[in-house]
């Protein structure tokens, strides 16, 4: 599991966008299966009667709204940046986590990172989105309920890092490093065939290559659409899904094509001659 921490930013929408892997919608709904976490706060801003599926842009001004309730908030240093995005990938041979899991590596990341503190009723609001294969985001904004600006502590990314190797523990995930201590890297000067190789590894990367985002928003949609009512949400589903295991086949061919191309040329050596003594019978 590697988290990464982004430059905080003055508004959530590009954020969001960056986790969703698309610009975010005032038509598209974002259900529990996608915002799988939340601030213990939310709750008590919603009604049992509201809808509780609301688009990526009502997420992103649910996010935003500190900033126009506390204008003059900021940080010591007169920073307004408030907008906090952490993000974590799992390994690329880890098993698919469920919804409940992601639940809990997203508040486990979010007390590390001193956003969620138990017990502090003015805390933080943020979200947890999983909407890419193998990644989950955390928004948050730095201006608490009370309007005070909260600053996460200065060993924030150490607690991170310490955390998400815990997480790898307990959820008996593969850990970022694996085997014995890594050679020295001897670097030549990279072929035409290296440099393909290159290209087709970005393309076929499983984490953040161009093929796995849209295959992961047609596994997405499939989902969505095979809980429509009806055989058509049903027959558009099976069909999306063929599609993403086409896209699937796709990207393992050029994993395999980068590998052959990636191969060092050897040499031809020519046969030694065997000189033995002649023996008679």
């Amino acid at each position: 599991m590697i988290p990464r921490l982004h430059e905080r930013a003055h508004r959530p929408h590009d954020s969001l966008a960056e986790a969703l892997g698309r610009p975010v919608s005032p038509n598209e709904g974002l259900t529990e299966y996608t915002v799988v976490a939340h601030w213990p706060g939310l709750d008590y801003f919603t009604l049992d009667d509201e809808q509780k599926t609301w688009t990526s842009v009502q997420w992103a001004e649910h996010l935003e709204d500190p900033y126009l309730e506390h204008r003059f908030a900021a940080s010591r240093g007169d920073d307004r940046r408030a907008i906090f995005h952490l993000g974590v990938r799992l390994h690329s041979d880890d098993r698919e986590l469920s919804g409940p899991e992601w639940a809990e590596v997203a508040h486990r990341i979010a007390r590390a990172a001193g956003i969620e503190v138990p017990g502090k009723e003015h805390g933080c609001r943020w979200i947890a989105v999983q909407a890419q294969p193998g990644r989950l985001d955390l928004i948050a904004n730095l201006i608490r309920l009370d309007g005070a600006w909260h600053a996460p502590p200065a060993d924030a990314p150490r607690r991170i890092a310490a955390e998400t190797r815990r997480i790898e523990q307990d959820l008996h995930l593969i850990p970022v490093r694996t085997g014995p201590t890594a050679r020295p890297v001897i670097r030549t000067a990279p072929t035409a065939a290296a440099q393909l190789a290159s290209v087709l590894t970005q393309l076929s990367d499983e984490q953040a290559g161009p093929l796995a985002t849209v295959r992961g928003l047609v596994e997405h949609t499939a989902h969505r659409i095979a809980r429509q009512p009806g055989a058509v949400g049903t027959d558009s589903a099976h069909r999306l899904e063929l599609i993403a295991r086409r896209l699937h086949a796709i990207q393992q061919d050029l994993d395999t094509t980068a590998a052959h191309l990636g191969q060092p040329r050897v040499a031809a050596v020519p046969p030694v001659t065997l000189h033995t003594a002649h023996r008679s019978p």
